[in-house]
């Protein structure tokens, strides 16, 4: 009795376990079913991105046609510059006080425009026709349609996980940490997609354009000092008076001193005095060597 018991026991067992397991495959099943690809994510998400680099006869007229080109076609200008290069300057003396400056340098243009992609090709077109000749044209095609495609499922099946889980009791999940986890990432992944959209939508195009060297000349101020000093003639007078005005001053810094002068003459007519007498001794020893020896 007690066998027949234990066999009951686990014929029911097994097929306890099997129908929970065909019954999970089946809710999976169900949801693989339930899965619906949106029809935003099956249309092709392709990228346009383009390049060109052209010689322009005015830059800055260039710039503004493409200004008016870029709004005429529903795009707007993302980003844009303008800068000279000098290449080469010289200045020329036309007088005393004035030069002419001669300046060559180059203009070169920047700008990042932002087009609707069924229109960049008529755009490109509309280029080439402003430029004198174009240097480098290019055009990248970047299709994203299987991350676009990645991402809203993965951001459906946060939605559902995030659901499951705040369906369980919160002392049996620890805390909602992972539910806001699975929120952010489902947050991300449409972010991601909306900025695919808008990149499919609008496609990128990066414009160098720039024109022959061009030469400026200007009249400006002579900044040599040198120029403005007076003539030879005067500057000789010039320094004629104050030559004598330099020998007056040195006079009466002379005169400052009188008391040294006199000092000096003392001392002077001391050593002198000195000098003589001893001369007068020595002569006078001399000569009195001298009468002895005779």
């Amino acid at each position: 009795m007690k066998r027949n018991i234990i066999a009951i026991a686990i014929i029911l067992t097994i097929f306890g376990c099997s129908n929970a397991k065909n019954n999970s495959e089946s809710t999976d099943l169900a949801e693989a079913k339930e899965m619906v690809i949106p029809d935003s994510a099956a249309t092709p998400k392709i990228i346009k991105t383009a390049d060109m680099r052209f010689r322009v006869k005015d830059v800055q007229n260039t710039k503004e046609q493409l200004s008016k080109t870029i709004k005429a076609e529903g795009g707007t200008v993302a980003e844009f510059s303008i800068e000279s290069i000098i290449q080469e300057t010289e200045k020329v003396k036309q007088s005393t006080d004035s030069l002419k400056e001669i300046t060559s340098y180059r203009t070169e243009g920047y700008l990042i425009a932002k087009v609707p992609s069924e229109k960049l090709d008529d755009f490109t077109n509309t280029i080439s026709k402003m430029a004198v000749f174009v240097n480098t044209s290019s055009m990248k095609l970047d299709d994203q349609s299987i991350n676009y495609l990645a991402n809203n499922l993965k951001a459906q099946n946060r939605v559902d996980a995030s659901k499951h889980i705040g369906n369980i009791p919160s002392e049996k999940t620890g805390n909602i940490e992972t539910s806001l986890a699975l929120k952010d990432e489902y947050v991300d992944r449409k972010i991601d997609n909306m900025s695919i959209d808008a990149r499919v939508k609008y496609s990128t195009i990066t414009l160098n354009f720039y024109q022959d060297n061009t030469v400026s000349t200007m009249t400006v101020a002579n900044d040599n000092l040198y120029d403005y000093r007076p003539g030879f003639a005067n500057r000789l007078w010039l320094n004629i008076l104050n030559g004598w005005t330099i020998f007056k001053e040195i006079i009466l810094a002379l005169a400052n001193l009188w008391m040294l002068f006199l000092v000096g003459f003392g001392v002077f007519f001391m050593i002198r005095y000195f000098v003589r007498k001893n001369k007068i001794a020595m002569e006078l020893a001399t000569k009195h060597l001298m009468e002895n020896r005779q």
